[in-house]
C-alpha cells in the first residue's frame, strides 16, 4: 500500500494501536484493532489496558514522576494501569 494512503488510514486510528494489546482475551498485534474473541467483532476503541501500555511506553508521568517505560506507582506500589494524567500527557505529546 502506498505510504500516503497508509498514513491517511492510520491518522484516524488511535495512537495506542502502535503497541500490541495486553488484554488477555484480545491479543491484537501492533497496528491492528482490538477484537472480541468470542464473536470476532472489532472494537471502535482500544482496550483501556492497551491505552495504559501505550502511555507507559511513550510518555513520562507528571504525577508519580517516572520516565518512559517505567510503570506508574502509588507510594512505591506498582499500578496495573497508568495515571490519567500520564495518558493525557501521551495524547497531547504524541497524538
Amino acid at each position: 500500500m502506498p505510504v500516503g494512503i497508509r498514513h491517511a488510514f492510520r491518522a484516524r486510528a488511535h495512537p495506542a494501536r502502535s503497541v500490541p494489546c495486553p488484554h488477555e482475551n484480545c491479543g491484537a498485534r501492533a497496528h491492528q484493532s482490538c477484537i472480541v474473541r468470542v464473536n470476532g467483532r472489532t472494537l471502535p476503541k482500544p482496550h483501556p489496558s492497551r491505552i495504559a501500555l501505550w502511555a507507559v511506553t511513550f510518555a513520562c508521568c507528571p504525577e508519580c514522576v517516572v520516565l518512559q517505560g517505567t510503570p506508574c506507582h502509588d507510594n512505591g506500589k506498582q499500578l496495573a494501569d497508568a495515571h490519567p494524567r500520564r495518558i493525557q500527557e501521551a495524547k497531547e505529546t504524541l497524538a
